[in-house]
């Protein structure tokens, strides 16, 4: 009989990355690896056995505002670039995404505590993703319409609408990633993204390939730190068009309130639908 034994958490299953260089604890702001101020940084532990996995850079709502102003004047060009030039970007990511899929996983094992078979999986759910919007990047067609007037034509032209704020959670730290971040440059917008706190490594690593795939400084950023703060700051600014987030319905109603002030986009994926069941043999 075959029994299949689980794979253990090892203090030096980040040893096992043949590319050390996905290990990253410093946040991306503008093309660049950012400490927090005054070197602050926050410990990302490992799920399982509570070890410390990585000290990640802290930053606050000075920082987030810096990484709107490198994503607002990325905008212009980016949103410029033909859809063609996006997609061909996307798909160097993508691909980048595909050949690091292993160690993607382990620091997803790491830091999220999936086993690895759920975790290889999850990498091949995020490079979905890239795939797919970015061959959607090529078909952003105007469309024509029926008038209700006669002798008229009339169309529909879609534009990409600037800064986009994602925030995602901690349960699939890239799928969730690269689901909103992929769309939003695909459509030509420029992005912000905060991820949860408790899983920043996988989305740091995912900025190290979209660095290696030629995206243009500012047009991705990824600002790790307390969430109060930095998603405030998204919020707040009325630069930022639309916020794309997933969690639980009561920090979604803040986002909502937050971001009414300024007319932003929300897309909002809640809490409160999935109920959780522990029997009592578990």
């Amino acid at each position: 009989m075959n029994i299949h034994v689980a794979e253990p958490h090892r203090p030096d299953t980040l040893a096992r990355l043949t590319d050390r260089r996905l290990f990253r604890e410093l946040a991306y702001v503008d093309g660049k690896w950012t400490s927090g101020p005054n070197g602050a940084s926050f410990t990302v532990t490992d799920p399982a056995t509570g070890d410390v996995v990585a000290n990640v850079a802290e930053l606050g709502a000075v920082d987030a505002e810096s990484a709107i102003d490198a994503a607002w004047l990325a905008f212009p060009s980016w949103r410029d670039k033909t859809a063609g030039e996006r997609s061909q970007v996307l798909r160097r990511w993508h691909d980048l995404i595909v050949a690091a899929r292993f160690d993607l996983a382990v620091l997803m094992v790491r830091e999220q505590g999936k086993p690895l078979a759920e975790a290889l999986g999850e990498i091949d759910y995020a490079a979905s993703f890239v795939e797919r919007f970015g061959e959607e990047a090529r078909r952003l067609n105007v469309e024509s319409v029926t008038s209700h007037l006669p002798g008229a034509e009339m169309s529909v032209r879609r534009e990409p609408l600037g800064v986009v704020a994602v925030v995602t959670p901690w349960n699939f730290p890239s799928a969730m990633l690269t689901r909103k971040v992929a769309a939003a440059l695909a459509a030509g917008c420029t992005v912000v993204a905060h991820p949860a706190s408790e899983t920043p490594l996988s989305a740091l690593a995912l900025a190290e390939l979209a660095d290696r795939a030629g995206l243009p400084a500012g047009v991705l950023n990824i600002v790790t730190g307390p969430a109060a703060e930095i998603v405030g700051a998204f919020t707040a600014d009325a630069r930022v068009r639309a916020v794309s987030f997933t969690g639980s319905t009561e920090i979604g109603r803040l986002i909502a309130a937050n971001s009414a002030p300024t007319i932003k986009r929300l897309v909002l994926e809640l809490g409160g639908h999935a109920p959780f069941i522990v029997f009592d043999d578990a």
